[in-house]
């Protein structure tokens, strides 16, 4: 996000982009197109793919603008799970076959911008997320963390770990209805 684009003005933009304001959907796209590519881009690993992704994730916010609650989320991490969700559903219908390209080679394509995370990492809801993730035992925070932030598959988590899947999903289950009931203190 340009740096004098608050979370506020966002918050702004997405409520009037929810009341089908097409300035305020430019201006949601301008402030946050470079960092939901660069979400695509580390998951899908391909340019025109993520491309494809993010055009497919800027529809949906136009179309769900209106169910975002600032109450809920901050809508950098709403727009982000959303890019991050359509990413690996793509991965996810077999669509592509994961080039092996290294993740490094998408920092050459984001702009000189700070990171989204850099930016919301300074604000009071980061700073008491990682305090409640702190909280977590270490196998449940280690599967949110990489699931979440690095946009692993649930499946591919119970493979590292050599766990079953359910298991998986059961950790990351109990460690977020763990991690909610922090958060809501």
């Amino acid at each position: 996000m340009p740096l004098s684009f608050t979370r506020e003005d966002l918050v702004e933009a997405l409520g009037r982009t929810g009341r089908g304001d097409r300035a305020a959907f430019r201006d949601v796209y301008d402030a946050t197109s470079a960092k939901l590519l660069g979400v695509c881009l580390r998951i899908l690993a391909d340019r025109q793919m993520a491309e494809d992704v993010l055009q497919d994730t800027y529809l949906t916010v136009w179309n769900r603008a209106a169910t975002f609650d600032p109450a809920k989320a901050s809508p950098i991490t709403w727009l982000v799970t959303i890019a991050r969700n359509r990413s690996i559903d793509r991965l996810r219908s077999g669509a592509m076959a994961r080039k092996s390209t290294p993740v490094e080679a998408a920092f050459d394509l984001a702009d000189d911008a700070p990171l989204a995370s850099d930016a919301i990492e300074t604000t009071d809801e980061v700073r008491r997320l990682n305090l409640c993730l702190d909280e977590l035992d270490e196998k449940a925070r280690g599967a949110i963390r990489t699931a979440f932030f690095d946009g692993v598959t649930y499946e591919t988590l119970a493979g590292r770990h050599d766990v079953p899947l359910g298991t998986m999903k059961s950790w990351i289950r109990r460690g977020l209805q763990r991690l909610r009931t922090c958060l809501d203190r």
